[in-house]
């Protein structure tokens, strides 16, 4: 696939934004109400980058209007829903900047009022206690050219409340009986030709326990939720579009209060990754990665445990805009509003990852000198720290070459490099080991260069990092990569899990870091020169032994229109 050109937006509108403005332009508000969101997840998993999407513009757009957003759970499925992914979501949230203050609510809190809602709809002959299987109804269901056949539809009110109301009382088998909208059987969008409204259930839900057998649908469902909350504007995702006319129906023909307005935007896509929570979920339970926040998911935790900041995400999500056609977003786009920030607030220091050991012959082996260093060049306020020199230290393995290659301006014999902010040093040779392989190399240093000057004007074209082996943390780096190998590993005929990506995931052992780097509360991100941005891991980092996870390269990738 392409890399997709991303032309960043201006943050000051979107078309939800401007029915939102159409709906109010008469009095100020709509339906005599401030203009009032809700973020409805399921809580059958945890949060990714898609959902982060939907809650900055659930959350902006109460924002920008000085209205309200809730935070409601849609438990209407027990079957896969648990109080771990209801506490993960509430954090993640919290951690992207929004707050729900006191409006946190549970669909099954109102299992009572759509269950008399049901009864209403019953009774107004728009309802109907069905006995066709699953698979009796999807045979029943016809096509563009006949209608579905539905042969309870025309059941009695008086029997169908009868039937309904002993479903709720667990008369019946689980799949033996449903509740369905009166509706349209011919009708051309599926989706109103009578739908499911209640199935029964028996499965234990995470918090009202056994106390129901039946459970509405989320069609159902979700306009009443809404209604309850005295929602205005009930912003969903793209494939709901198809289900308006339903949640429409459903508003219209129940005593709800309030009138609700479904305004559809297209998810996010990102290539090299799945966003399925079922697929995740996979990926989780059969141990192809440390799981949901490993830093390669594209869960919100995982991208929290990589380093990535709030402020990056909801950068991303306000450049990318908002839109009413699916599109794919390129990694890189991400990775950039990343960059961004980090570039500004992350502390400067050096760690070496593939440690190799420079002795300095002309240097004194008792002393140890400090130099002051800037934390961040882009943010003078972040101040200094010191960092220790002596006689050894640690560069990079391929920052020497015996036998360099054209264009190579770092150490070789008798090639002239800065050490980063102390002094330029001059190599002499090297020494190896049996087979051949570089165990140390040496060099001189001028001290007429201290902080790298170079008063006679000499020109010098490599500068390396390097951290002090009398000072030096042992640490763990973990480098990462795209989880899959191609970019929609949805596509084509095999399953998702072929294109894993074997080289995702590359951990560093005995690397060198500065001594301060040894004793530290994550999260924290850095820029390790030249390296790239990385994070203290908030999962395996103890002290004295930190490990690091690399969020981003230094190199762009994207482009940019």
């Amino acid at each position: 696939m392409a890399e997709e050109i991303i032309e960043e937006k201006d943050g000051n509108g979107n078309f939800i934004h401007d029915f939102i403005d159409e709906d109010i332009a008469k009095d100020g508000q709509f339906q005599g109400k401030t203009v009032h969101t809700r973020f409805p997840p399921e809580p059958n998993g945890y949060l990714h980058i898609g959902h982060a999407k939907a809650i900055c513009i659930d959350f902006g757009t109460a924002e920008k209007y000085n209205g309200m957003c809730n935070l409601r759970m849609d438990d209407t499925n027990p079957t896969k829903e648990d109080v771990e992914y209801v506490d993960a979501i509430k954090e993640d949230i919290k951690w992207l900047g929004y707050s729900w203050e006191d409006r946190f609510f549970f669909a099954s809190e109102y299992f009572p009022e759509m269950y008399k809602f049901a009864v209403e709809l019953i009774e107004k002959g728009l309802a109907y206690v069905c006995q066709l299987t699953p698979e009796q109804m999807r045979e029943n269901r016809g096509d563009i050219s006949h209608p579905a056949i539905s042969p309870y539809r025309d059941r009695p009110i008086d029997e169908s409340l009868d039937l309904f109301a002993r479903m709720k009382a667990g008369e019946f088998k689980d799949g033996t009986m449903t509740l369905r909208a009166r509706i349209d059987l011919e009708s051309g969008n599926f989706n109103m030709r009578d739908p499911v409204i209640y199935r029964i259930n028996r499965i234990t839900h995470h918090r009202t326990g056994d106390d129901w057998c039946i459970y509405p649908m989320y069609d159902f469902a979700h306009p009443i939720e809404d209604a309850m909350e005295g929602i205005t504007h009930s912003l969903c995702t793209l494939e709901f579009e198809a289900h308006r006319p339903l949640y429409d129906w459903v508003i219209q023909n129940t005593s709800v209060s309030c009138k609700p307005r479904q305004i559809e935007f297209a998810r996010l896509g990102i290539n090299n990754t799945v966003m399925s929570k079922r697929k995740l979920r996979t990926l989780v339970d059969e141990g192809y990665v440390d799981g949901w926040d490993d830093p390669r998911m594209p869960t919100l935790c995982g991208l929290r445990r990589r380093g990535y900041t709030p402020k990056a995400i909801r950068s991303f999500c306000d450049k990318i805009g908002v839109s009413k056609v699916n599109s794919i977003v390129d990694y890189s786009f991400l990775e950039h509003c990343l960059r961004e920030d980090l570039n500004e607030t992350a502390q400067r220091v050096m760690t070496v990852v593939n440690p190799i050991k420079l002795v300095i012959t002309n240097y004194p082996e008792d002393k140890t000198e400090v130099f002051q260093v800037e934390n961040n060049p882009n943010n003078p306020d972040d101040g200094v720290r010191d960092i220790t020199f002596s006689r050894e230290s640690y560069i990079e393995a391929d920052d020497f070459m015996e036998e360099p290659v054209k264009k190579y301006f770092r150490l070789y014999p008798g090639n002239e490099v800065r050490l980063k902010s102390t002094y330029i040093v001059k190599c002499t040779g090297c020494k190896k080991d049996d087979k051949g392989n570089v165990t140390e190399v040496y060099a001189t240093y001028d001290p007429e260069t201290r902080g790298g000057n170079t008063p006679d004007g000499r020109k010098i074209k490599g500068t390396i990092h390097w951290v002090d082996a009398r000072n030096a943390v042992d640490a763990e780096v973990r480098l990462y990569d795209n989880l899959f190998t191609v970019p929609d590993p949805d596509s084509g005929d095999k399953n998702f899990l072929e294109y894993l990506n074997p080289d995702s995931l590359t951990v560093l052992k005995n690397c060198k870091a500065e001594k301060s780097l040894g004793e530290l509360t994550p999260p924290q991100s850095f820029q390790f020169m030249r390296l790239g941005y990385f994070c203290l891991d908030n999962k395996d980092s103890k002290s004295g032994k930190p490990v690091f996870n690399r969020s981003v390269s230094l190199k762009e990738s994207f482009k940019k229109k």
